[in-house]
């Protein structure tokens, strides 16, 4: 039995939810919270706890509200937020992301973007079962088997990469790198076409990426750790980090990414080793 039947309840869920995100940033004075929490952040989550507990009664892994596991073969992972830090400083781009593992493979995911830079609300979806990728209600075609670093392609970074242009675009090398929030929004474009891989260099835990890690499954990608190994979600421990840091989209221009020297970002030194 595949997860397809649940897709369209779920992307009714997440889209529902998106508007509590949207209406957020569109307050006069801005979005409250500060630093990495906001405030709508554990509204979202309670109501998405609620609904998807709702259609499928299971295990539940979320950022705000906590976790239940019981060893249940199905698993709901939520980040009602995933980019909240640049959300509060006034940058498009942050999503809610909705995933769903069924005995620790993501079978499920929904991401949903309802304020960006240059698409509008951007809901991006799949589930085991469905024969592609769909984004705003239209399928996209698989693109993420063979694909490669390449002159015209781009890989998909943090916001963080603003502040270092010539260091990020000598380590995407030969394809190009555009920054911006979120790395379950990163994964989700990768998945939908707009990009061959992304990367986040700092630790992730499963809400922040089960989502567009099934979105990848999708599109027939990868999502590696820093080691170039799958990223798992057995245990606890597992879940809690996923990985100090994270490649996705095609296999092999992931592989090319995960060696490269990404500390020299945080170093400053300038001798940079692709192999």
């Amino acid at each position: 039995m595949t997860c397809a039947h649940l897709l369209k309840p779920v992307t009714e869920i997440v889209l529902s939810a998106g508007k509590l995100l949207a209406a957020e940033w569109e307050r006069p004075k801005g979005p409250r919270g500060q630093g990495d929490k906001a405030e709508v952040d554990a509204e979202i989550e309670c109501v998405l706890r609620t609904d998807l507990l709702a259609l499928l009664d299971c295990d539940f892994w979320g950022e705000e509200t906590g976790t239940h596991l019981t060893g249940h073969e199905y698993c709901w992972v939520v980040d009602p937020n995933d980019g909240t830090t640049d959300f509060l400083l006034g940058r498009k781009g942050s999503a809610v992301s909705v995933g769903l593992l069924c005995n620790s493979i993501p079978v499920l995911g929904v991401v949903y973007a309802p304020v960006t830079e240059d698409r509008g609300p951007d809901c991006i979806s799949w589930a085991e079962g469905c024969s592609n990728v769909i984004r705003n209600g239209q399928e996209v075609l698989p693109h993420l088997a063979h694909a490669s670093l390449a002159p015209g392609c781009h890989v998909l970074v943090s916001t963080a990469a603003a502040t270092k242009p010539e260091l990020n675009a000598e380590l995407c090398a030969p394809a190009g790198f555009i920054p911006m929030p979120s790395i379950a929004y990163r994964l989700a474009r990768v998945a939908a076409g707009d990009a061959v891989a992304c990367a986040s260099l700092v630790p992730v835990s499963a809400h922040d990426v089960v989502g567009g890690h099934a979105l990848l499954i999708g599109a027939h990608g990868a999502l590696l750790n820093q080691s170039g190994g799958p990223i798992r979600y057995d245990s606890e421990t597992q879940m809690t980090k996923v990985s100090e840091r994270c490649f996705g989209g095609g296999l092999n221009a992931c592989r090319e990414l995960v060696h490269r020297n990404w500390g020299l970002l945080f170093s400053g030194d300038r001798d940079i080793r692709f192999d």
